[in-house]
């Protein structure tokens, strides 16, 4: 059996398990105002969390992609990230930082200053003609993620001839790109909520497992999301059960990490996951 891993730093992260990668929003605007840190404080007692309840990657983002949410320049977006950068650079130089940004000139900064070790670009490289060379250039994993348009716009681009087959195109394309330019370790994350409609977000989940063709690992970001709050009538601050249920279901079809609000809730579904598929099965009593 061939073992699933991400090069992190010269460190081999181990995918046979599936993972949790904690958000860390230190945006004023993210769609879920509980995910939304601004002081030190309140950034060093999120970091904690994510660490105590068991998530191996922390996600930061001083970018709300949500299509109403204001556009700030790089240099707003660099001065959100710097204080959580700086302090997870020095106080906790083992964990692994993910830095949620389109931007070639933060991610440069975030990996070259602060020793970030993976890029989650929404964008997929295509709103920065840059992106892909720097990524190449500084050797580090990058999360690619399907979205047509910008955050903005992305919901007037949800017209698809077939989705899991248009959305397979767009991966097979970029992937070919990155590893032209000598990039290795590339996870992708259809992106679900950006370019998409409420049905068709779900229809993606029932054909996740087409997308182990790619031969990457598999992120999935739905936590708290429109697409569960809005099918159910409630707020995201209402919609975790809702998120559980459907990681379960990522999970079958070949999630290798879940980005989450919730790391307690996330990694204990994994255990339940992991028990599930290693418990032998025995016939019935007759």
């Amino acid at each position: 059996m061939k073992h699933k891993s991400i090069n992190i730093k010269g460190t081999l992260l181990n995918l046979d398990k599936p993972l949790v990668m904690g958000i860390l929003n230190v945006t004023p605007d993210s769609f879920y105002a509980g995910s939304r840190k601004q002081t030190e404080t309140e950034i060093e007692q999120r970091i904690q969390e994510i660490l105590a309840e068991g998530g191996k990657i922390i996600d930061i983002g001083g970018y709300s992609s949500r299509p109403d949410a204001d556009d700030v320049s790089p240099k707003e977006e660099m001065n959100r990230l710097r204080p959580a950068l700086q302090i997870l650079r020095d106080h906790y130089p083992d964990i692994p930082v993910s830095v949620d940004t389109f931007r070639a000139q933060v991610a440069l900064e975030s990996v070259e200053v602060y020793g970030a070790a993976l890029i989650n670009d929404i964008a997929g490289g295509a709103l920065d003609n840059k992106m892909y060379d720097v990524i190449a250039q500084l050797n580090t994993p990058y999360i690619l993620m399907h979205m047509v348009g910008t955050p903005r716009t992305m919901q007037q681009h949800c017209n698809y001839h077939d989705l899991s087959g248009d959305i397979l195109l767009y991966f097979s394309q970029r992937l070919r790109q990155l590893r032209l330019r000598g990039v290795k370790d590339i996870i992708v994350d259809p992106g679900f909520g950006f370019s998409k409609t409420l049905d068709q977000n779900y229809t993606l989940i029932n054909h996740l497992e087409e997308f182990k063709q790619l031969e990457a690992p598999l992120l999935i970001g739905i936590s708290r999301k429109s697409m569960l709050y809005k099918l159910l009538g409630c707020t995201p601050a209402e919609s975790l059960n809702a998120t559980t249920a459907l990681h379960f279901a990522c999970l079958q079809k070949g999630a290798d990490i879940l980005r989450v609000h919730d790391v307690k809730a996330a990694v204990e579904t994994i255990q339940v996951f992991e028990k599930l598929k290693q418990t032998k099965t025995y016939p019935l009593d007759d």
